[in-house]
């Protein structure tokens, strides 16, 4: 009788999912206002970091809701937001929200020439390991996407002196396909996860009939790919414009 053959040992490190997704305010492609099928999506995907895009905090537009905090709060998620405009009481910007031990490093603004627009920085621990996490939120101007995203990889962000051994994830809404001068800048110093992942790119703008692919994850030398998906259900087609993106990761 022949003996069974052993199974290789599996590969050491941590397995993350990461998910970036422009929320459009909660409001759906049905024109629906509603926090909780946002957390509704993200609860079916089940991520261990998230970096949401397109929220508002106090805007009498969405009824003076904190979309950051009611996403998170359903979600049992602790989270940190920052705000890219900030008027009066009403602000609109970005999260990252995770389950996982995590700190606030930095929240600043971007050089903009047309709609302000701003990047958070945290850092996630997940058991012996940390990441960097950045999530941003880009222009709509080629010039200012260039400068933002030049910006985001100079000392003060990615390029941060202290960043260079440890391993670092941008996530965020690019406005920037595959062609464009921003995506470009960013391919150069990182790996864009749909790429590195198994099956085939996928666009993600707009939800319904999907032809662009704007929102990206990109992660750093030492992060492996184990995989890459943009959701596309009945309920990710209604619950916002984007299409969210999940990666697999081992850090």
């Amino acid at each position: 009788m022949s003996a069974t053959p052993q199974q290789p040992p599996a590969k050491p490190g941590t397995i993350l999912k990461v998910l970036s997704y422009n929320v459009h305010s909660c409001i759906g492609t049905d024109r629906k206002l509603d926090c909780a099928r946002i957390a509704e999506v993200i609860a079916s995907i089940a991520p261990d970091i998230i970096g949401l895009q397109e929220l508002d905090v106090g805007r009498r537009r969405t009824g003076g809701a904190d979309q950051a905090h009611i996403v998170a709060s359903l979600l049992r998620m602790e989270f940190h937001f920052h705000a890219a405009l900030h008027v009066a009481e009403e602000r609109y910007g970005d999260a990252v929200l995770t389950a996982l031990p995590m700190r606030f490093v930095k929240g600043a603004m971007l050089p903009s020439s047309g709609e302000q627009r701003g990047a958070l920085w945290t850092e996630v621990t997940a058991g012996d390991r940390t990441v960097q996490v950045f999530n941003t939120h880009l222009g709509l101007r080629r010039r200012d996407r260039v400068s933002q995203m030049t910006t985001l990889l100079g000392p003060g962000w990615l390029g941060n002196a202290d960043n260079a051994d440890k391993p670092r994830i941008l996530i965020g809404d690019l406005n920037s396909i595959g062609r464009s001068a921003s995506y470009r800048l960013v391919a150069k110093h990182m790996k864009d996860v749909q790429l590195e992942a198994p099956r085939r790119p996928q666009p993600t703008f707009p939800s319904r009939y999907p032809v662009m692919r704007l929102d990206h994850i990109f992660v750093s030398e030492g992060i492996e790919v184990l995989d890459a998906e943009v959701i596309s259900t009945s309920l990710t087609r209604r619950a916002s414009d984007h299409l969210p993106l999940l990666a697999t990761i081992r850090l």
